[in-house]
C-alpha cells in the first residue's frame, strides 16, 4: 500500500488540458494571419453590409470566448483530483465535482463507493449539455450569413424592377439598351458583396466548430482519465487484499508435502515413500486450484453486486428526473 501511494505522490493520475488549449491558440493565430493576407479583399466584402457583418463577427468572439471558458474551467476539477491523489490540501471542490466528493475521497482507501458509474455517467453528460451553446452558436452563425444573403438578392432585385420601370418607351433601341446597362451597373456591381454575409457567417462556423471539437475532446479526456483512476484504486485494493490474505488450506498442504518429498529424495527413501508423498503433493495442488476457483467465485459475485446497485442507483436517478420534468 505504500508503495502505491508513493508512486501517486510523483504521478498525478488527471493531465491538464494544456494541449488543447494550445491546439486552440495556434488555430485563431493562422485564422488571423490568414485575414491579415487577404485584408484588401476582405474590406470590401465587410464594408457591404457592416451591420450584420459586424453582428456575425461578434458572435464569433463570444464564442471563442465560451470555447475556452469550457476548457479553462477543467483545471479546478483536474487540480483538485490531483491534490486529493497526492494527499496534499485539496481546496474547495468545485461544482462539477461536488457529487463525487466521497467517491474521490474513498479512492485513497482503495473502495469504490456504490454508483460511482452512475455519477461519472451524470458528469459526462453535464460537460456535453456545456458544449450545446457552442453547437447552437455555430447554426446561429450559418443562418445569419444567409440572412444576408437574402438580404442583399431582395435589394438587388428591387434596384432592376426600378431601372426597368425607369426606362422610357419608344425610343431608340441603342439609346434604351444604354439606359438599362448604365442603370443596372450599380445593382449588379453590388450583387457579389450581397453574398459577403455568408462568406462571414461559414467561416465563423467553421472557426466554431474547430473550437467545440477541442472543448469536446477536452472534455472527453478529463472523463476517461477519472474513470480510469477511480476504478483502477478499487482493482489495486482487491489485489493487494487477496495477496495480504493468510494462505488457505490447500496452500499450506502443498508446501508440506513438498517438503516431504524433498526430504524422502535427500534421504534416498524407498519407492512407498515417494509414492505417498507424490500423492500429498498433487492433493494440495488441488486444494490450491479449488481455493482460487472458490475466490474467483466471489470476486465475480462482488462484481455482480456492484453493477445491480448501480442499476438500481441509474433508475432512482432516472426516475427523479422525470418526477422533475
Amino acid at each position: 500500500m505504500a508503495a502505491r501511494d508513493d508512486n501517486e505522490n510523483k504521478i498525478q493520475p488527471l493531465a491538464r488540458p494544456g494541449i488543447y488549449l494550445g491546439r486552440m491558440v495556434i488555430f485563431l493565430i493562422l485564422v488571423g494571419f490568414l485575414a491579415f493576407i487577404l485584408f484588401k479583399q476582405i474590406t470590401p466584402a465587410f464594408l457591404a453590409n457592416p451591420g450584420l457583418n459586424g453582428l456575425i463577427l461578434g458572435v464569433l468572439l463570444i464564442a471563442v470566448l465560451i470555447a475556452f471558458g469550457q476548457v479553462f474551467r477543467l483545471y479546478r476539477e483536474v487540480s483538485y483530483v490531483n491534490a486529493v491523489a497526492s494527499g496534499g490540501q485539496a481546496k474547495k471542490p468545485p461544482a462539477l465535482l461536488a457529487p463525487m466528493v466521497p467517491m474521490i475521497a474513498a479512492r485513497k482507501t482503495g473502495t469504490l463507493l456504490p454508483g460511482t458509474s452512475g455519477y461519472l455517467d451524470t458528469i459526462a453528460a453535464r460537460l456535453d449539455e456545456d458544449r450545446e451553446i457552442l453547437r447552437y452558436i455555430a447554426g446561429i452563425l450559418i443562418l445569419l450569413g444567409l440572412l444576408g444573403t437574402f438580404w442583399g438578392l431582395i435589394d438587388t432585385l428591387s434596384a432592376v424592377g426600378g431601372v426597368i420601370k425607369g426606362m422610357r418607351g419608344g425610343g431608340d433601341a441603342g439609346v434604351m439598351f444604354d439606359e438599362l446597362k448604365s442603370g443596372l451597373a450599380v445593382p449588379l456591381s453590388g450583387i457579389g458583396l450581397a453574398f459577403s454575409a455568408s462568406l462571414f457567417g461559414l467561416a465563423s462556423s467553421l472557426i466554431t466548430g474547430f473550437l467545440e471539437l477541442q472543448a469536446s475532446q477536452a472534455h472527453a479526456r478529463f472523463h476517461n482519465e477519472l474513470q480510469d483512476w477511480l476504478l483502477s484504486g478499487a482493482l489495486a485494493a482487491e489485489t493487494e487484499g487477496a495477496a495480504a490474505i493468510r494462505p488457505a488450506a490447500g496452500s499450506q498442504d502443498l508446501k508440506e508435502a513438498i517438503e516431504r518429498l524433498t526430504a524422502i529424495v535427500s534421504e534416498g527413501g524407498g519407492g512407498r515413500a515417494a509414492t505417498l508423498a507424490m500423492t500429498n503433493l498433487a492433493e494440495g495442488i488441488q486444494g490450491l486450484v479449488q481455493h482460487m476457483r472458490a475466490e474467483q467465485q466471489m470476486i465475480r459475485d462482488w462484481v455482480e453486486a456492484q453493477a445491480s446497485r448501480e442499476r438500481e442507483l441509474k433508475q432512482v436517478l432516472d426516475r427523479l428526473g422525470r418526477e422533475r420534468v
